[in-house]
């Protein structure tokens, strides 16, 4: 059973920063790690991803430059460093990993998904 926990929401002030963790336990196949968002009302919608090596990163338009998504030589856990936080990164982030080879943006190719951490961003 594979499980995946974020952490490191919270509330932060617009221009804040903040950092989520997934740690991944239960299978130790190779894996690339997604984080999605979704703010109420909304569809989740993709944020970032990073290969299993590292090597390979993306970012949604709305947060590149802003978000770092990073995992060290251990591969887990995943962090996903959000600077310059703007009230419309307002939501629940959920990380995602998938046991495949090839790098997906959408929510229903992912394999399994932990239970979310919520970030508030205050104007």
């Amino acid at each position: 059973q594979v499980q995946l926990v974020e952490s490191g929401g919270g509330l932060v002030q617009a221009g804040g920063s903040l950092r989520l963790s997934c740690a991944v336990s239960g299978r130790s196949f190779r894996y690339s790690i997604h984080w999605f968002r979704q703010a109420p009302g909304k569809e989740r919608e993709f944020v970032a991803t990073i290969s299993w090596s590292g090597i390979y990163t993306n970012y949604a338009d709305s947060v590149k430059d802003r978000f770092t998504i990073s995992r060290d030589n251990a591969k887990n856990p995943v962090y996903l460093q959000m600077n310059s936080l703007k009230p419309e990164d307002t939501a629940v982030y959920y990380c995602a990993a998938r046991f495949k080879e090839t790098i997906a943006t959408n929510p229903s190719d992912m394999d399994y998904w932990g239970k979310g951490t919520l970030v508030t961003v205050s104007s």
